[in-house]
């Protein structure tokens, strides 16, 4: 037999002993008393259980409670909790038995972890459990920490599950899990949730960059030596104290960037970064020993321009502070070098926790409670059910932010990848609303561009632009997506379908076809496909009203056959844009030997407009020939 399957009721007291150890120091004779209650009841309420590797089930929660303890250093009744969150949902034992044991508090965090069994539910099984999760931070945090630890320990056991179970745990971590640890600010934890994710999803692929991460390490020994040498030897002759090291960037960070920028492991830049944490000095600030730190290194070495970022000044969404630079070592390679106090290492390991003071840490957690909360009880989550949902949770969980400024200076966080629609939207509903263009950084251009750090974004609008379906692309932060969806949501639908084959549009000479949908999809009566229709299934066949709606456009594009001469353009022009009021999409103009081919593509409201404009266009002087085709 396996010895995981042998673990003796010793070693179990063991590990316990080994979680109370470590709250010894910060906890009463009371609290540490309660913990002891906790395990001891979890103790006999698992006596009889087994977990998939065949282990006693008690060693996952004693698992948990050291993460909560150890890694996350939350207090006691979250320690108590983590010992007892499967006691309600695996046992006989009720809330009702928890909250008389071990008090509210104790209760409260048991039964948000509990998976409650429904007979019907709201969305799915998961679903629901997500949202309970997420309404729980509108009033504690360390429920959710605990899930997270909960998570955490069956991915670092996932080996004994079969594979189909494994895949599923895995995409739930990944998709779920990992993006709500670094938007807590775990960043260790949720490197550890995306990397076990990934080596369960792709076990080749996650096995082929390990190997070429120890190569690495390996092949670039020598070189790193002499960087972190010539480092050493220039900040401890300015007399800084500080601490170095070399962190390899893991497994699914580098191939997340593979991905993103089309590069095999040799030809990615920054595999591994250089770390110099420095300690804390109540008589300089942070930010100044960063830059005289940097100001030192830069002396020394030529640094890449541009690559230096403050993240000291403007963090991450998820508290992430530090200064980078990278800067060119001698043997021709750029390096990545991350400034950092030992204060900001530890809120990057410990995020929110670390922001705790002795009763809560509700500051910390205020405006992502705000937008929790708005996502979870959001009436388009019901209407339009899971998808919605969880595009929405996972709007507001990306992994990276950005901050692009207004002119006037506001700063607007944003995820990575946001477009200037995003942008937009985050200043005001009604900007994003009926916003036209973008100025970034002054240049003109689309409100779908996509935004980068640092961008000053200036949004122009008008009364008559609203959102448009291809909007729900562009956008990705939930402050957009919401109102767009809303929006758009509540458009009436149109009558009927149009055929993708012959584009029917109003004023045409048009028969409809019931589909099995119930829906009417309308035909042009010379196209094939309602030719073929009708000879197979005539008796669909229907009379159609199709009347033009001022709201409604349909694309056209138009071919100009003519004599060049002087302002022929602006005479095409004028047929469409003044005399019609429509809008030219595009235009494409080709002279040659006095001939012109002009190529206009705009939108009408009916056939009739159409052949109204064609009539026009062709009383223009030197015009020939005019055909158009309908998309």
């Amino acid at each position: 037999m396996d010895q995981v399957h042998q673990i003796s009721e010793e070693e179990i007291m063991r590990r316990a002993e080994e979680v109370f150890s470590v709250m010894e120091s910060r906890s009463t004779l009371e609290e540490i008393d309660m913990m002891r209650r906790a395990f001891n009841l979890a103790n006999t309420a698992h006596a009889n259980q087994k977990r998939k590797s065949g282990e006693p089930y008690i060693v996952h929660p004693i698992a948990v409670a050291r993460i909560v303890a150890e890694e996350m250093q939350l207090g006691a009744a979250p320690v108590c909790a983590a010992f007892l969150h499967d006691v309600v949902e695996d046992t006989s034992y009720s809330e009702e038995d928890i909250k008389s044991m071990f008090g509210d508090d104790v209760s409260f965090l048991v039964k948000v972890v509990t998976k409650q069994k429904k007979k019907q539910y709201e969305m799915s099984a998961q679903l629901d459990n997500f949202r309970k999760m997420l309404d729980s931070m509108h009033y504690d945090v360390r429920a959710i920490l605990i899930k997270l630890a909960d998570r955490l320990h069956n991915m670092r056991t996932l080996d004994s599950m079969l594979p189909a179970k494994q895949m599923k745990i895995a995409g739930e971590t990944d998709y779920f899990y990992a993006p709500l640890a670094n938007r807590l600010g775990l960043y260790k934890i949720k490197v550890e949730l995306e990397n076990l994710s990934f080596r369960y999803r792709c076990p080749q692929i996650y096995e082929k960059i390990v190997s070429l991460i120890e190569k690495d390490k390996k092949q670039d020994e020598i070189r790193m030596s002499s960087f972190m040498q010539k480092i050493d030897e220039v900040l401890k002759a300015n007399g800084i104290r500080f601490r170095l090291e070399v962190a390899y960037r893991a497994p699914y960070s580098l191939y997340r960037k593979m991905r993103s920028q089309k590069v095999d492991f040799e030809h990615l830049e920054y595999r591994h970064f250089t770390r110099i944490v420095f300690p804390q000095d109540i008589y300089v600030s942070e930010k100044n020993m960063c830059l005289n730190i940097y100001s030192y290194l830069t002396n020394c070495f030529r640094e890449r321009l541009g690559s230096m970022i403050n993240y000291i000044d403007q963090p991450k969404q998820n508290g992430y502070q530090s200064f980078h630079v990278s800067l060119l070592s001698d043997y021709g390679v750029w390096e990545e070098v991350h400034i950092s106090s030992e204060r900001m290492i530890r809120l990057s390991r410990l995020g929110c926790v670390a922001q705790r003071r002795d009763n809560d840490i509700n500051a910390w957690l205020e405006n992502f409670r705000n937008v929790l909360r708005d996502v979870a009880s959001n009436e388009l989550a019901n209407k339009n059910g899971e998808a919605y949902f969880i595009q929405s949770v996972r709007a507001q969980f990306y992994n990276d932010d950005i901050t692009c400024y207004t002119p006037q200076g506001r700063a607007i966080r944003l995820p990575k990848n946001s477009t200037a629609l995003d942008f937009a939207f985050n200043v005001h509903s009604q900007v994003g609303m009926h916003a036209k263009y973008a100025k970034i950084n002054g240049h003109l251009t689309s409100i779908k561009t996509v935004l980068h750090r640092g961008d000053c974004v200036e949004i122009g609008t008008d009364p008559n632009v609203w959102p448009q379906d291809d909007w729900r692309q562009s956008a990705k932060s939930y402050k957009a997506l919401r109102p767009i969806h809303q929006y758009l949501d509540r458009l009436p639908t149109p009558l009927y379908d149009r055929c993708p084959v012959c584009h029917a549009i109003p004023g045409e000479e048009v028969i409809g076809f019931k589909l099995e949908s119930g829906r009417i999809c309308v035909h042009r009566r010379d196209c094939a496909d309602a030719i073929a229709l009708s000879s197979r299934n005539g008796d669909r066949l229907v009379a159609v009203e199709y009347l033009p709606d001022n709201n409604v456009l349909y694309p056209v594009r138009i071919v100009v056959h003519a004599v060049d001469r002087q302002h022929l353009l602006s005479d095409l022009i004028d047929s469409i844009s003044n005399k019609y009021r429509l809008s030219i999409k595009e235009l494409h103009t080709v002279t040659e030997d006095e001939i012109v081919t002009c190529k206009v593509d705009f939108s009408v409201h009916s056939y009739d407009e159409l052949q109204n404009i064609v009539n026009t266009i062709l009383s223009v002087k030197d015009v020939d020939e005019v055909s158009f085709s309908i998309w």
